[in-house]
């Protein structure tokens, strides 16, 4: 896709032409308070991946406890799950290909990506609504068995986890078509980190449900 010349909007995330002694937002360059917002946003999300993987660490250990009773009986994966699997992966290499778009200046290769990235996101959640509604018509419902209590359990928080990184997306978009992310910096970096902890959460959900 080939790259236009880029004019920055005044006061639309900075200015593209800086001097050398000047710092782009961001890189805590200044009075250090763009800088300190960064690390302030980071440290944040940290904190919140932190949190849900102790929510999933805590479901891990009630799953393996509770896989040992008598009255277990193994859920057997509808086939929709790996093509869902496939487009989630699929979903993280579109954001890193406009990660890579941002840093070489290429504003509509990046909406290009991003749009494409949250389209396959939504899509991943259309399949994993099939893929509950495959299992109902097998009568398999969240009070079936244990198997598919914890089925429904983990899928559909992942589901809601990645609902709202679909909500980030939408303010990512705006972002984009404003040109608010400075041309050649990664700007997308905070987005990126959370959408692919949901996709490597997602392999460790079917790992843990239907491999381990």
């Amino acid at each position: 896709m080939s790259t236009g010349v880029l004019q920055q909007k005044p006061g639309a995330g900075g200015t593209l032409g800086r001097g050398p002694g000047e710092a782009a937002p961001g890189d805590g360059g200044g009075d250090g308070a763009p800088g300190i917002i960064g690390d302030t946003a980071r440290f944040g999300l940290m904190a919140f991946l932190g949190t849900i993987s102790m929510l999933f660490i805590g479901f891990t250990s009630a799953y393996l406890i509770r896989r040992t009773s008598l009255d277990w009986r193994p859920l057997r994966a509808p086939g929709i799950l790996w093509l869902n699997t496939a487009v989630l992966l699929t979903s993280s290499v579109t954001l890193e290909a406009a990660r890579r778009r941002l840093r070489g200046w290429d504003l509509r290769g990046v909406m290009s990506w991003v749009a494409a990235t949250g389209a396959l996101g939504v899509l991943f959640l259309v399949g994993q609504v099939v893929a509950w509604r495959a299992l109902g018509a097998q009568g398999v419902f969240l009070a079936t068995n244990p198997h598919s209590s914890f089925f429904y359990m983990l899928t559909g928080l992942h589901g809601l986890h990645l609902l709202g990184g679909l909500v980030w997306f939408l303010a990512v978009l705006v972002q984009v078509r404003r040109m608010a992310y400075v041309p050649g910096e990664d700007g997308l970096r905070l987005f990126a980190t959370y959408w692919h902890f949901l996709a490597g959460l997602w392999l460790y959900l079917l790992f843990l449900l239907f491999v381990l």
